[in-house]
């Protein structure tokens, strides 16, 4: 097998993997808040643990490590959001929201990656709102908290997406990574007093221990589908194309939907009218990297999505 082809084999192991997490969010009986600062929290403390992220924290300006905590903290809120939407809806649904970020990203990445605006970007945005509408209308009323929610977590993925390419060439990618989840893990206990007075539906104790059964989820979630593919990505995207790599990501909601209805029988709770409105947002989607075909990787090992959503931005 040419190094090539076996790139693609791990990028696709990576993405199905990512397409676990949604899974193991409805899995996990732990409320959204306690779910997610876990998997930060477990992720953190393995990545402290390389003496590589020591080196690059002593080196890093305090200016440009308060900017990365920053953008932590918004990915914390991503990942916040991303299994509130679980927990409102479902895991289909949840993972069907991260297709607008492509649209958010269009209108947001020209202003805070300072890179020129794009019609081509704004006209594929505007072919979204179709199938956006679909997925709505396809349903259950009870579930409609769950897309809305869906829709702000992909909005902040185009946030710290497009400032993490705006700074990420600037310091170690691990010790990027490091930071930001570490910033994320503080912050998320912060907001936990505040929880149950904004959004009762999101909290949970942080400091009890979870259940055998959530705590066992919790570290496959952690290791199995964040650290591994992580570190997996590392190694295929030095042997295939941006293109390549971003096909491969626009799978993970397809990946996710087809494993919700194999493994927890979601489809069940959906209409044909939503996996229609599923088929025109993933059509936008594919036609984005089509697009950008031109465009390189820049340090990929940074995380980025609901999962890797800016390894091959």
């Amino acid at each position: 097998m040419t190094p090539t082809a076996k790139a693609h084999w791990q990028i696709h192991l990576c993405v199905a993997l990512w397409g676990f997490t949604a899974i193991l969010g409805k899995l996990i009986s732990l409320p959204a808040l306690p779910l997610v600062w876990w998997r930060m929290a477990l992720v953190v403390a393995a990545l402290l643990l390389v003496p590589r992220v020591w080196r690059g924290l002593r080196a890093m300006p305090p200016r440009l490590l308060a900017a990365y905590a920053g953008i932590g903290v918004v990915v914390a809120l991503h990942w916040l959001t991303f299994y509130g939407a679980i927990k409102l809806a479902n895991a289909s649904v949840a993972a069907t929201c991260m297709a607008f970020a492509t649209v958010f990203t269009a209108l947001v990445e020209p202003r805070l990656a300072r890179r020129p605006f794009s019609r081509r970007e704004l006209a594929l945005g505007v072919l979204v709102l179709p199938g956006a509408a679909m997925v709505v209308g396809g349903v259950s009323t009870d579930m409609h908290a769950g897309i809305a929610v869906g829709a702000v977590s992909a909005l902040l993925v185009a946030v710290f997406g497009s400032l993490n390419k705006r700074l990420v060439d600037r310091a170690d990618p691990l010790t990027v990574t490091a930071i930001e989840l570490g910033a994320g893990t503080l912050a998320l206990a912060a907001l936990a007093p505040l929880m149950p007075l904004l959004f009762p539906a999101f909290a949970g104790p942080l400091l009890v221990a979870p259940a055998p059964a959530d705590a066992a989820w919790l570290l496959l979630l952690a290791g199995a589908c964040t650290l591994f593919p992580f570190a997996l990505s590392l190694v295929a995207l030095r042997h295939m194309s941006a293109f390549s790599a971003q096909m491969a990501l626009n799978l993970e909601p397809v990946y996710a939907i087809v494993l919700a209805a194999v493994l927890l029988s979601e489809q069940r709770e959906l209409t044909p009218m939503f996996y229609a409105g599923v088929a025109i947002l993933l059509a936008v989607v594919f036609a984005h990297p089509l697009l950008h075909r031109q465009r390189r990787i820049d340090h990929p090992e940074v995380l980025g999505t609901s999962e890797a959503k800016g390894i091959a931005e």
